[in-house]
């Protein structure tokens, strides 16, 4: 007879092609989960698995078996979450990826609230900064700043998040404040470093304008680049949600050169499969009520 038990441990390993990561994903030892793979081979007398020291791959007869696998290991998941729901609880584990400084500022402290909520919730955060592949990499949801372009995923907007262009007092006074866009050429930026993220952008008069800067700091983490304008290196667009309190305490001041800075909206995504998640659809709620509308982070 089939143990749940394996077949979910053989789906875990078929996602993160890896013994090692999959026994992190869901929580148990290496070895136990390597039990469980040949325990469910030998039940069903075929080798799913081709495995190595360096990597794991899925066979012919792994590929057949694993969307029916993922299929019945989402079903208990779920029908679990309706007896729990039934009795006015959530419950079971829940895995969420989502941008490192915005988790750290406000994803977790929503998320530890909610938790208290709802204690018999198993949650694993990822912080990373990288856009994470939310069907191959095993999520229940991703947090996201900016479009989701994942297929086969549903999509809940969560807050709009605008941005603004920012710099130190002191950076202002020493070497000017631009008043318009093509101004911002001759100052020295602080920008991001994924993909093409260093360039600038503004709506004027209707249109979409880019903007270039010279790039006196690249760096990766919205979190360095905020402490690096607040030092007064240079002009940094940002997010909001970074730079609220530093404009509250007057640390940094908001640089006005006649066009809007380009807007983003933060999302949670999740797989179709999970549509009828009852932890998902209270996060949702939670978290949109955390953050308010207009949220709270949001600048006058």
């Amino acid at each position: 007879m089939l143990k749940l038990e394996s077949v979910a441990a053989f789906v875990a390993v078929a996602e993160a092609r890896s013994i090692s990561e999959a026994a992190l994903r869901i929580g148990l030892s290496k070895s136990v989960v390597s039990e469980r793979l040949t325990e469910l081979e030998r039940t069903l007398g075929a080798k799913l698995l081709h495995r190595t020291t360096r990597k794991v791959s899925i066979t012919e007869d792994g590929s057949a078996f694993y969307e029916r696998a993922k299929r019945i290991v989402q079903e208990a998941a779920d029908a679990a979450a309706v007896i729990a729901e039934r009795r006015g609880k959530l419950a079971g584990p829940l895995r969420i990826s989502a941008p490192v400084s915005f988790g750290a500022l406000h994803l977790g402290p929503a998320l530890y609230r909610f938790l208290a909520q709802n204690p018999g919730i198993e949650l694993t955060l990822d912080l990373d900064d990288r856009f994470v592949n939310l069907l191959a990499d095993g999520y229940d949801a991703v947090v996201r700043h900016g479009p989701v372009a994942d297929e086969h995923v549903v999509v809940k907007r969560l807050a709009p998040s605008r941005r603004f262009l920012v710099a130190a007092p002191a950076y202002l006074e020493q070497f000017g404040k631009p008043k318009l866009l093509a101004e911002l050429e001759q100052h020295k930026g602080i920008v991001f470093s994924h993909r093409g993220a260093a360039d600038w952008r503004f709506k004027a008069s209707r249109q979409a304008v880019t903007v270039r800067p010279h790039g006196v700091l690249r760096v990766n983490n919205g979190l360095v680049m905020r402490d690096a304008a607040v030092a007064g290196l240079g002009l940094a667009l940002l997010p909001a949600y970074f730079i609220y309190e530093q404009l509250a305490r007057k640390e940094l001041a908001i640089v006005d050169v006649g066009a809007e800075a380009e807007g983003a909206t933060i999302y949670l995504a999740y797989p179709e499969d999970h549509r009828g998640s009852a932890k998902l659809r209270a996060l949702t709620e939670w978290l949109r009520n955390a953050f308010g509308d207009p949220p709270y982070w949001d600048v006058p």
